[in-house]
């Protein structure tokens, strides 16, 4: 799956948020397979907290993102 920023730029956390939203899987799901706690998963989810590099990478891992930059390298 790509992650991609599009023309309108977003936080790469309302991206994740969308990503987690519409895979198909639950957060239950989600927080067993991941260890992510489920209280962290959902203070995630409602913009409430952020998430360690950690989880990040979990989250990544689990599901199966790749980030990509789109546009001009700032030098």
């Amino acid at each position: 799956m790509a992650f991609i920023m599009g023309r309108k730029r977003s936080k790469v956390s309302d991206q994740l948020r969308a990503v987690i939203e519409s895979c198909g899987v639950s957060r239950y799901r989600i927080s067993q397979d991941t260890g992510i706690s489920e209280s962290t998963l959902s203070m995630f989810m409602s913009g409430e907290r952020g998430l360690t590099m950690k989880a990040l990478d979990r989250l990544g891992a689990y599901l199966d993102l790749e980030v990509t930059m789109k546009g001009k390298r700032r030098s």
